[in-house]
């Protein structure tokens, strides 16, 4: 059988968009109508119910437009849509159920209605149970928003879509591109890895791909490359045993022993109720009575004597330096070192007065005799 493929086709023209969705008419379901109705029920919460009842009408509204009928039973809560004999669109029934998915999760009604058109998704991110606990969870959602819904905005901004924080969940409406990198982003929040650092490689990409040069290259070298530094928060101990000495053995510990081990052995486990109140207060009052001695003993300290030995050890100290000064004066003011030379020196001074005091004698007795 001779090849088709390269036939020339008069229809495959560069103008045309092999990836538009055209939508979907009565001319393309030549079957007519359904064999089997198709329905959908939701649960919505309490504090929802005034809002849906106003919004009502205009969800009927845009369900008629798809020939789906849509039931709202405010007591049992719940909401219910169906297709009817008129439904063309196979999938109008699977839009209709994200519909009221998304009003149950607090979705404002005319945001939640654009969902019934074709280039519009939506997914219902459950990050509750990505996170164990209560605090972390909540610190960890409240990333997601950023300060004053920052973090969100720029999030929407960059993906195109639309997001709703709503207790346990987040609601995402936009693009299946958008979709996919939303959930990967708040996985990964809840993991502890902070948005802003997706929200840096979603603006270079979006810089990237305005450059044509690079549409077919790839962009790893790039997009920053962030490494998660894990710090070890293990405090290392005060008092480091050294285990090289002891001897290995198989064998735990012994355990230790409970307070009412303590009991039974010391006898007080079997005491009587008074008996247990009088051993505690003799303890009490024994316990007193020591520390009513020791801060005695304390007081007295300032009191006591200092022993003899003791003043005579110091002693000696002093009558060095007072016989070193009475030295001193002997010696007319040398140190001792200087004795023996201030000796000789007295010793020559008194021979020289004998002298003076005999020929002073000897003039008398001449100028006596004279006379």
């Amino acid at each position: 059988m001779p090849s088709t493929h390269k036939k020339d086709k008069p229809w495959d023209t560069p103008d045309i968009d092999k990836w538009k969705i055209d939508a979907f008419t009565v001319s393309d379901n030549p079957g007519g109508s359904f064999a089997e109705e198709s329905s959908f029920m939701t649960l919505f919460p309490k504090y929802r119910e005034h809002y849906l009842k106003s919004v009502w009408p205009l969800i009927t509204k845009a369900l008629a437009a798809q020939h789906i009928s849509c039931i709202l039973d405010l007591i049992n809560g719940s909401m219910t849509v169906k297709t009817t004999l008129k439904t063309y669109d196979p999938a109008a029934i699977l839009k209709a159920r994200d519909l009221i998915k998304l009003l149950a999760r607090s979705v404002p009604a005319p945001q939640a209605v654009k969902i019934l058109d074709d280039a519009v998704a939506c997914d219902i991110i459950k990050i509750r149970g990505l996170v164990r606990n209560k605090e972390r969870f909540v610190k960890r959602r409240q990333r997601i928003l950023g300060p004053n819904g920052s973090t969100l905005k720029a999030l929407e901004l960059l993906t195109e879509t639309y997001i709703l924080v709503q207790g346990n969940t987040v609601s995402v409406m936009g693009p299946y591109k958008g979709l996919k990198e939303i959930r990967r982003i708040i996985a990964d929040c809840m993991a502890n890895i902070h948005p802003i650092y997706h929200i840096k490689e979603l603006m270079i990409k979006r810089e990237l791909a305005k450059d044509p040069e690079l549409v077919n290259e790839s962009w790893d070298r790039f997009l920053p490359n962030f490494k998660k530094r894990t710090l070890s928060r293990r405090k290392k101990p005060a008092v480091v045993n050294d285990k090289k000495d002891k001897v290995y053995t198989p064998f735990p510990p012994p355990r230790e022993k409970s307070k009412v081990d303590l009991q039974i052995e010391s006898g007080e486990y079997f005491l009587g109720k008074q008996a247990k109140a009088r051993k505690a207060r003799e303890d009490r009052e024994e316990q007193q009575r020591e520390k009513i001695k020791e801060k005695k003993e304390k007081k007295q300290k300032d009191f006591v004597p200092p022993k003899e030995a003791e003043a005579d050890a110091t002693r000696p100290k002093k009558e060095k330096k007072g016989k070193r000064h009475a030295d001193a004066d002997e010696n007319g003011g040398l140190p001792n070192g200087d004795a023996t030379e201030s000796k000789s020196s007295r010793k020559r001074k008194t021979a020289g007065d004998d002298e003076k005091t005999i020929t002073r004698k000897k003039k008398k007795k001449s100028a006596a005799g004279a006379d």
